[in-house]
């Protein structure tokens, strides 16, 4: 039974939501790690913030909000966790789980993975827009099929890739504030037809860091104690990007609307976080797939935390749940709905199952591996070896200490789980390679295999 004060929450939040449907802006940042903010994502880990990196204004945001210690993009690569964010779905489901051209001359052969978002999917700007919602979404779409005009929303920058960002340099390094002004335009155009607003800012930072502006490539020159270019250039556009962060917001308030919107932070995937998590970009260690998540809103406690896992696809129900969506919601969503977290219950998200799939049957960050989380227990299996490890991340979160061998049971048990999940999915899997030749086997983007990689090592 829940508690009266957890009940009387709930009904006032829903009953605010139906009184008045807020305005919300999802703010989705590139290849920015868990680590990489200067505000910490986890309490009782100082580590969890960057030592260098300074993002005071979405610092400001998570004081304002709540914090979600163990938040996951749905993938370890960009275009696969964007179509999970449109469509509520997996990107095994998906068969979407790469975003860069397939490595040639291993030992596997890559799963296929398609490139383009379908007519028949249904996504989030759709279901909102059925709602009354103006929505919108600048910046990086990613996803073919037309772009985002195509797919729910009223305005865009059209059919957007990486390479768009690049022409853009100081002082609008990779169009973070031109993506403020006209976001800001479309919120004006909103307030003015009465309508609530869906915007979806998709910013390429931390993308072409040699576009930062340079007063702060400079700067982070100075603190990065010997660390090479492209790390000080991903430092600087990140605080490039924390004051268009901060510019937006400010003109939310400027604006009034600030009382009845609910802001996302979010990055796509992992990143570096050497100091804390194993992995990166590219693998489904904790390093590229947890993420920073901070949510502000009506009825959402100033300097409050979360430590449910949440995922990205959770979004979907979740922003049908604010906007107070009538039409019913796609068979196939594989997200749950979060309202309740953010008034304080600690009772796990309910989704159609427990464990949470990440699937990436792919040369990139490690050798093709997927791996499931079960309460605080995560299995990785590796498919050119046919290993599994496991990890109690209550315990360990670096993922350091191999468990397997001392929980057979438990890792038979979560292996099983696994394969049973992506053979159910039909996702692609990797295969032999039957020309492979390992005299030939090419050097590897991203580090050696089973994990044996840069960062810690199980």
């Amino acid at each position: 039974m829940k508690p009266l004060r957890y009940v009387c929450f709930l009904l006032l939040a829903q009953a605010s939501i139906a009184a008045a449907p807020p305005n919300i802006l999802f703010m989705l940042s590139d290849d920015q790690a868990w680590s990489g903010l200067s505000c910490q994502m986890h309490p009782e880990m100082p580590d969890s913030k960057s030592s260098i990196v300074q993002t005071p204004n979405i610092a400001r945001l998570a004081e304002q909000g709540m914090r979600f210690s163990a938040a996951y993009a749905p993938a370890p690569v960009c275009s696969p966790t964007r179509i999970s964010l449109q469509t509520g779905r997996n990107p095994a489901a998906l068969a979407w789980t790469k975003a860069a051209p397939a490595e040639m001359g291993h030992r596997l052969i890559e799963g296929d993975n398609r490139k383009s978002i379908r007519d028949d999917e249904v996504t989030i700007g759709q279901m909102l827009k059925s709602a009354g919602y103006g929505t919108a979404h600048y910046g990086k779409w990613h996803l073919s099929g037309g772009g985002p005009a195509a797919h729910g929303y009223d305005e865009s920058d059209g059919d957007t890739g990486n390479q768009d960002a690049a022409p853009h340099l100081p002082p609008n390094p990779v169009d973070i504030f031109g993506m403020g002004t006209r976001a800001v335009e479309f919120m004006k155009k909103s307030q003015a037809a009465r309508k609530p607003f869906f915007i979806q800012m998709s910013y390429n930072a931390l993308h072409y860091p040699e576009n930062a502006t340079p007063a702060l490539i400079e700067k982070y020159r100075k603190l990065a104690g010997g660390r090479d270019d492209k790390e000080v250039g991903r430092a600087a556009i990140a605080e490039d990007l924390d004051r268009g962060v901060g510019e937006l917001l400010a003109k939310l308030d400027a604006m009034g609307l600030s009382k009845n919107t609910i802001v996302i932070y979010m990055s796509d995937n992992g990143g570096s976080n050497r100091r804390t998590l194993n992995g990166g970009k590219g693998d489904v260690w904790e390093g590229g797939i947890r993420v920073p998540l901070i949510i502000r809103g009506p009825g959402i406690a100033a300097g409050s935390w979360c430590h449910q896992r949440v995922v990205g696809y959770d979004f979907f129900p979740t922003f049908c749940r604010w906007a107070g969506v009538k039409s019913p919601l796609p068979k196939q969503l594989e997200g749950g709905d979060i309202t309740h977290l953010l008034i304080g219950s600690s009772d796990p998200v309910k989704r159609p199952r427990e464990p949470l799939v990440f699937h990436f049957p792919h040369y990139q960050g490690d050798s093709p591996h997927s791996a499931i989380l079960s309460g605080h227990m995560k299995l990785i299996h590796f498919y050119e070896t046919g290993e599994n490890q496991l990890f109690d991340l209550q315990a360990d979160i670096g993922e350091t200490k191999n468990l397997a061998s001392k929980q057979p049971e438990l890792t038979a048990k979560l292996s099983k789980q696994l394969a049973d999940y992506l053979s159910e999915v039909r996702a692609e899997m990797p295969k032999p390679n039957p020309n492979y030749d390992p005299s030939k086997e090419p050097a590897r983007k991203g580090g050696g295999k089973g994990g044996k990689k840069g960062g810690k090592k199980p």
